[in-house]
This record gives structure tokens, sequence and C-alpha cells, in this order.
């Protein structure tokens, strides 16, 4: 079966199911619909080593939420998924009220779809040097404490991000970390309408094939919760899938004894597949496209997504009372 680039443990699930026919052996899929219908969540849980080896995915917890509205400006949609989102997050995240969480916004802030992780965290309830320096500020205590960093990529640093991580958690050895990255989609309708969540960490880079060393638990020490949200897809795949919906309409209007039947029935998905590879990777390497209004897509997604991590981290804390840990 040729790769599809996709970071979504959902589109692999549903790839493989498709071509087992049936379900995967350790894996359990749970869904349902929430406000409305308008959100959909799916939880894909891998429990076995064969579901991890089949799926090429970490054994632990994936959840995906998709709504429409997240892409249509929906305001009241977008404010329940940030609901949802933090939901979620609550359930995978083990923290006390002393427990201190290190927000990391990966990514390129230079380049507009690979920014959401630094614009989340520039919209995260930062507390930290609240209890180092103020602490008679906070005694309700009603807030954790909550630092956060945009590392930059490799090409700007020079240092792997795992490893800037790796020295930060030594220094101030934090409970939790919650990653927030860009990812790639095999589906054009899940470009910014989906949000992935799960407690295995991440790779960055992988889902468009410039895989980086993971940040995990087994590689920065402390627990990582990963959210991620679909930016771009591989041009490749719009081509692919294009040309199987003519093929399929060509195939509806042939009489299936014809020579052109049986020729359009013999083309092989991975040779087509490779084929439209070769024709982009000469001029463009490995393609990856996004919407044109990126800009306002990553602007209205992140401020989704850090008020769920803010609702997560700081349940007590109304968002009318922000103001109070702030400036």
């Amino acid at each position: 079966m040729f790769k599809i680039q996709t970071d979504l443990a959902l589109e692999t699930r549903e790839l493989v199911q498709k071509g087992l026919g049936r379900e995967i052996e350790g894996v359990e899929v749970e869904e349902r619909k929430e406000f409305e219908d308008k959100i959909k969540i799916t939880k894909v849980k891998i429990n076995s080593i064969k579901g991890e080896a089949i799926l090429q995915k970490p054994i632990g917890n994936y959840i995906t939420i998709e709504a429409d509205g997240l892409r249509d400006e929906d305001f009241e949609v977008q404010e329940q998924v940030s609901k949802v989102l933090a939901d979620q997050l609550e359930s995978l995240i083990n923290v006390s009220q002393k427990s201190t969480v290190l927000v990391v916004g990966l990514g390129n802030w230079n380049v507009t779809p690979d920014s959401l992780g630094p614009k989340v965290v520039s919209k995260v309830l930062i507390t930290r040097h609240l209890f180092e320096f103020v602490p008679d500020k906070i005694k309700d205590r009603r807030v954790r404490s909550v630092c956060a960093i945009s590392p930059g990529v490799l090409g700007i640093t020079g240092i792997e991000t795992s490893e800037i991580i790796s020295g930060i958690v030594q220094r101030i050895h934090p409970d939790l970390i919650i990653a927030i990255d860009a990812l790639a989609s095999r589906r054009l309708e899940r470009i910014s309408t989906a949000i992935q969540i799960t407690d295995t960490g991440i790779v960055p880079g992988s889902g468009i094939g410039n895989e980086r060393k993971g940040i995990t638990k087994d590689t920065v020490g402390v627990p990582v919760v990963a959210i991620g949200v679909p930016m771009v897809v591989d041009a490749a795949i719009i081509a692919n899938d294009a040309i199987d919906l003519l093929l399929e309409r060509l195939k509806n209007e042939t009489d299936r004894s014809s020579p052109l039947y049986m020729l359009l029935e013999s083309i092989p998905d991975e040779d087509r597949f490779n084929l439209i590879k070769e024709v982009i990777f000469p001029y463009y390497g490995n393609l990856f496209v996004t919407p044109k209004d990126i800009d306002r897509i990553v602007e209205n997604i992140s401020t989704v997504i850090a008020d769920g991590i803010n609702k997560a981290i700081h349940p007590e804390v109304k968002e009318n009372e922000e103001y109070r840990y702030v400036n």
C-alpha cells in the first residue's frame, strides 16, 4: 500500500480498515456527536503491540474533535469546541493543584501554516512567575503554575527541539508538558476543522516527511500530551483523489464488458499515486498546500485551543477573571 502523509491516527485507522475490510485487532474506536450533531468526537485507543504495529502509532489514546464551524467562523461552535477540548484534555492529564505545566508551542512562527503552536502559547494564561514573585496575588490558589515556550525549529536555532525541551525540563521540573503543533492531513475537509489530542507525545514534522526527534515521556522524562490541527495536505493526495473520482465516473458510464472498463479497472492505486509523485517531485519536492486564508484560520483556531487549555488547567478561573492574573 502506498504511503499517505497524515498525522491523524483517525485517518491512518480509516485507511488500514478500508484495506482490511474489518476493524483492526488491538484498536478500539468510539464515536459520538455533541451540540446538535455539529461536533463529532472520535476516540481511537491503541491497546496492544499488534495494533501499534499495524497503525504505526504508539500505544495510547487519540481523540479527534471535528467541527465544520471551526472553518466557517461559527463562534458558538468554536466556544463549544473549546469546552469539549477542555473536557477531553482533562481526561488525559493527571495533575494536582500544585503541579507545574509546561506548554510548548512547536513550529516556525515565520511560516503561517506552521505558526499554530507559537500563536497558542501567546494566548495561554501564564502563571508560574506569579507563584515566585507575587505569591500574595494568587493566594486563592485557583490557578496552577503554568509556563510556556516557543522553541522554534532546527533551521532557526540549530538545536533539536527535543534537546531544548529536555534542558528546560531539567531546570524547572514540570509535571506535564502540553505540546501544540500544526499537522498534515490526507483529506481537504479536515484542514482546520479537526483537533487531535493524544497522550503519546509527538514527533514534529512526521506528517510531511521531515521527521525530527520525538517529544515523548521517554525522550524528555515527563508525560507529554500533544494537541494538533491539520493545516496542510499533500498536493499529490489532492491530485490522486481528483483522478480517482474521474476514474469512478468513467467506469460508471462505461460498459463493464468493454476494453476501456477493463483498462480503468487495471490501474493500481499505488502506481497512480507514484506517477503523480513523479510529476510533482522534480519541480517542488514534497509539495504541501494550505488554504489561502490560512492567517485567519490560524488566528481563530489558536484562540479555540488556548481557551480549551486555559479551561482544563485553570478550571476554577472564569473567562472574565483572567485579567487578575496578567499585566
